[in-house]
């Protein structure tokens, strides 16, 4: 290590491990240096190796294999390579290349013979090929993401414009917006500069990155390094900007106004934070960023601060209690960054990064439209406050590389702060039954708090032909979740008519608070109470280490080999005993028949992590009352709970709500009296820890792909991959009823029509259960293995790791740099299909647990993908940008109307998450799962970017310009999507679509 003593290695050692918490940065860079004539390796040429932006400058000569190395390099400035002449062939020029954490980018050198120059054609480097491994992934950079079109900066929804990655059906508004692989976005991994960037509660990004601090970012979908893992899918891995030796920076203002400017829309639109939001909807965004050097070619600095503001209008639609008018609700983002880097010396360099964002979002009550009659009382505000605080240590000799690492991170996650603070709820129903009011609390409680601490280390040697990396990443998690009902109580009452009338002459109106209805002593429908408003979690640890040997064969033919082994700490809860048996080998072939071309082979196993919620959702849902342990028992004298397993180590008291039976709330036991309801309260579901323990998903993947670069600026490649996973998370009811297959036969036309004129719902259930269409939750219930008891549960479900899904793609690109031309673009189209038991952790086998006919398209499966995105720059300082995504549609689950069985509950088993929650409802009789299609979407987006004098650049984006109305294809939630639809040739039902035509606008300052 030159240039540094004992105590300065000791210290930088020291760093690593224990420094203000880290960020992983270190990248590398492999020059090819090749005669131009005749594509033979050259030895022994002098390679320049320069960054202007941080004084980094290294001059080495290529090997035997006409190869230069560097690891252990900062992502910061932009690296420069160059050739010098020599007795036999020319100079080569200089080559720009911007290096992206984790990865070897590669550059070859074409050097003309002396006195030849004119006979040899085409380009003289090559820099488009990863000449490296057999990586599949694809990456947007800075130039690229600032001439997108990007609502609202956002820069996870510009990764829809990549190959492997669409739009998603997520299971809540908040999960990601994209899918990777088809995948639920939730199983992906999210980096920053190569460090963990997740909220590990349920998944998904943890810091929301923001355009002002994104250089690039990567989707890697298959054959990736044993340096990632964590998942058994894909990864996304933002590498961040940093300072340089000149001051550079920008200010920016970008509005989106909404309304009238924006095209009308019968359905909601998104929030960046996924809610429905009307078409009073409107944005601004304002903020700044700044680098430069603290210390010339020595220590550079990159801040970058991002605000944004929502407002939307709602309506409280309360008549019959005097309450109605419009009510506004704000979201607010903050999001700040900071990165500092330090050359040490010509080796050594250290990097700090900090990420702060609190993110408010507000729900103030009323809805989109009229019929919501939640007053502002009952609103409520979600915080997602994340912060994360990172510091790196890199050393980047001849022959040895190192970069260590340690990050801090705290994530918290209020999902619903009411408004009105603490308090009981209060929903008013009418003489008719209908709901005319909510009031004073949203009736729930989520509080989850989340710590993590993370360090990594990878050291690489050269031998030779052999470059060996060994590698250790841990991360330790701890967990806590304030969660349940609502410990105040919520109330259903239902007021006469002059109780309504005494309400609406108070003249309170919006202002109407629980205790005003409460006074009155109205008739109570349903009482209940929260008994344990507690916070409770664990810890997570998740272990990695690998070893990797890339071993350069011959000048054109690399092999990496590497093996990785993963631990997940939450394998052992329950009845398991950890899963450590998780080693991964991993195998890459790269080719070059020549210096335009790279053939690569990918092959391994990838190893993924439990989501905290599994653990966190048997805990939360579970009671250790004697009821439930005798079910337990019952469930193990027959079988389903294997002999020996302690039951006592399954079950755990957690959150419960009780419904105290009272007929006023003047005769209604206040919380303090309903605590002794815990051993004797009935569940519809408790959820237990595995009885057979958890194992960690993994995944077989393969690929092979060929890239061709016809120019300097022209990329031509075509990849096919394929996933299978196992040991995907789903539940399993251990009570379920007996299997029931509805008599499809009995559904005539003369039948169809007869249970239609039934009077109402409960006549239809009853009429369909004579002709075995529907099954009654009572003969359901006498069929379970258990019976119900007091203080036991009708279902008690657990989480199985059993789950298998199968990806298959075949993904062409055409990737067009603009170089020194006037125009650019991407094109890519992705021929994929995705088919698996389980989507999501919440899913369940619609009947009794037969997970055999589940296995089916994915809810985010498509066919046919199209993006083209084209960069026109007819004029200095104008940029047009239009990008286009034309996709086949997603599947459709056909499910049962009511209105012909009076009921969605075909097989009477009271699923408790809802029918429709995860799209897994029972079926329409005869229909699989998500068997039919929805139609094809298509969006086109328009950018201008216009830069006046040289610093002011003005900016429109027009997001769906044609104003199709796509009916799948976008970010949605699964509970408002099209994709769940009457079965029986019932009329289509529009529920949601995709944004209309809308406008944004901006102004930037830049120097």
């Amino acid at each position: 290590m030159k240039g540094l003593n004992r105590a300065t290695a000791v210290f930088l050692a020291g760093a690593a491990m224990v420094a203000v918490p880290a960020q992983a940065q270190q990248a590398g860079i492999q020059i090819a240096v090749v005669d131009a004539a005749t594509g033979a390796p050259l030895a022994g040429v002098e390679v320049t190796i320069d960054n202007p932006g941080t004084g980094f400058r290294r001059v080495a000569k290529s090997d035997a294999q006409g190869l230069v190395r560097l690891e252990g390099l900062s992502t910061g400035g932009q690296y420069r390579v160059a050739a010098a002449a020599s007795a036999d062939h020319d100079a080569a020029p200089a080559q720009t290349v911007d290096l992206r954490s984790y990865f070897a980018s590669s550059i070859t050198l074409r050097l003309a013979p002396v006195g030849q120059t004119i006979t040899v054609t085409g380009t003289r480097s090559v820099v488009g090929l990863n000449a490296v491994n057999a990586e599949v992934s694809a990456s947007l950079g800075r130039e690229q993401l600032q001439a997108l079109p990007i609502e609202g900066r956002d820069v996870i929804g510009s990764l829809i414009r990549l190959p492997n990655v669409v739009a998603s059906t997520g299971f809540f508004p908040e999960a990601p917006s994209i899918s990777i692989n088809g995948s639920n976005g939730l199983d992906s991994n999210y980096l920053i500069d190569g460090l963990d960037n997740n909220e590990n509660f349920l998944g998904g990004i943890k810091f929301p990155v923001p355009l002002g601090f994104t250089r690039s970012v990567t989707v890697l979908a298959n054959s990736y390094s044993v340096a990632y893992g964590r998942t058994a899918n894909g990864i996304v891995n933002y590498t961040t900007p940093s300072g340089s030796n000149e001051f550079h920076g920008e200010a920016y203002a970008l509005v989106r106004p909404g309304r009238p400017l924006d095209a009308a829309s019968p359905f909601p639109r998104r929030d960046l934070s996924g809610n429905a939001v009307g078409e009073s909807f409107e944005r601004y965004q304002g903020g700044f960023a700044l680098g430069g050097p603290i210390v010339k070619d020595r220590t550079f600095f990159y801040v970058n601060y991002e605000y944004t503001r929502d407002r939307n209008v709602q309506v409280v639609d309360a008549p019959l209690l005097g309450a109605v008018g419009n009510v506004t609700g704000n979201n607010q983002f903050h999001l700040g960054s900071l990165r500092l880097d330090h050359r040490l010396t010509d080796d050594w360099t250290l990097s700090l990064r900090g990420n702060i964002g609190r993110v408010t979002i507000e729900r103030p009550g009323g809805g989109l439209g009229g019929g919501n009659a939640t007053l502002p009382s009952a609103g409520s505000s979600q915080q997602r406050n994340s912060t994360l605080v990172a510091a790196s240590a890199s050393y980047a000799g001849d022959d040895w590389s190192y970069d260590g690492a340690v990050q801090y991170s705290a994530f918290r996650w209020d999902y619903g702060r009411a408004t009105a603070g603490p308090g009981p709820q209060v929903v008013v129903r009418d003489p008719s039954g209908l709901t005319a009011g909510v009031i004073s609390n949203p009736g729930y409680v989520f509080d989850s708090r989340e710590e993590t601490w993370q360090t990594t280390h990878r050291l690489g040697r050269r031998l030779g032909a052999h470059r060996l990396r060994l590698g250790l990443d841990v991360i330790n998690s701890r967990f806590s979740l304030f969660g349940g009902g609502n410990p105040d109580g919520n109330y259903l009452v239902d007021l006469t008519a002059g109780q309504l009338a005494s309400l609406r002459a108070s003249g309170k109106g919006l202002n109407l608070t629980a205790g005003d209805v409460l006074a009155l002593n109205p008739v109570v429908a349903n009482y209940s109470v929260e008994l344990r408003p507690q916070s409770f979690g664990t810890d997570q640890t998740l272990l990695a280490a690998y070893v990797e040997d890339e071993w350069q064969i011959s000048p054109r033919l690399t092999a990496t080999l590497g093996v990785r082994w993963d631990y997940d700490s939450l394998t052992a809860k329950g009845a398991g005993k950890g899963d450590f048996n998780n080693f991964a080998p991993r195998l890459a072939l790269n080719w070059r028949p020549d210096a335009r071309s790279a053939v690569r082979f990918g092959a391994g196993i990838f190893t993924g992590k439990l989501s905290y919620a599994v653990i966190s959702d048997a805990l939360q849902r579970n009671t250790t009352s004697a009821g439930l342990r005798s079910q337990l028992g019952q469930l193990q004298t027959r079988g389903i709970i294997p002999a020996g397993v302690d039951l006592a180590g399954l079950t755990f008291d957690g959150n419960l709500s009780v419904s105290p039976p009272c007929t006023t709330v003047a005769s209604c036991p206040t919380p303090a009296q309903v605590q002794a309801l815990r051993d004797t309260a009935t569940l519809g579901e408790a959820r237990i820890l595995s009885p057979t323990g958890y194992k960690s998903p993994w995944s077989l993947q393969l690929s092979t792909g060929y890239q061709y670069q016809a120019t300097s600026t022209l990329t031509l490649s075509v990849d096919a991959i394929y996933s299978r996973s196992h040991n995907l998370v789903r539940l399993r009811d251990l009570n379920a009823p007996a299997p029931f297959t509805p008599n499809a036969a009995a559904l005539t036309p003369a039948n169809i029509a007869l249970l239609q004129s039934a009077p109402d719902n409960a006549a239809r259930a009853a009429l369909a259960q004579s002709l075995g269409l529907v099954r009654s939750v009572a003969a359901a219930d006498a069929s379970r293995p258990v019976a119900l008891v007091p203080g036991g549960a009708r279902q008690i479900t657990v989480s199985e790791t059993a789950g298998k899904s199968e990806y298959v793609a075949l993904i062409l690109q055409a990737v067009k740099e603009r170089g020194g031309d006037d125009y650019g673009f991407r094109l890519s189209y992705t021929l994929s299909r995705l088919r698996n038991d389980t989507d999501d952790i919440n899913f369940r086998a619609a009947n009794s647990n037969d997970f055999s006919t589940e296995y089916g398209p994915s809810a985010n499966d498509r066919r046919h993908v199209i993006s083209a995105v084209g960069y026109l720059y007819p004029i200095n300082g104008l940029t047009l940008t239009l990008a286009g995504l034309f996709q086949s549609g997603q599947p459709v689950n056909l499910v049962p109307d009511a209105r012909i069985f009076g009921t969605q509950d075909l097989n009477g088993d009271s699923a408790s998450f809802g029918e429709n929650y995860v799209g897994n409802s029972d079926r329409y009789p005869g229909a699989a799962r998500n068997s039919a299609r929805l139609p094809w979407s298509a969006t086109v987006d328009v950018g201008v970017r216009y830069l006046l004098l040289k610093r002011i650049e003005l900016s429109a984006d027009v997001f769906n310009l044609f104003n199709a109305n796509n009916q799948s294809g976008f970010a949605n939630a699964a509970t408002t999507s099209n994709q769940v639809q009457f079965g029986g040739g019932a009329p289509f039902v529009q529920r949601n679509a995709g944004p209309p035509r809308t406008f944004q606008f901006g102004a930037a300052m830049k120097f």
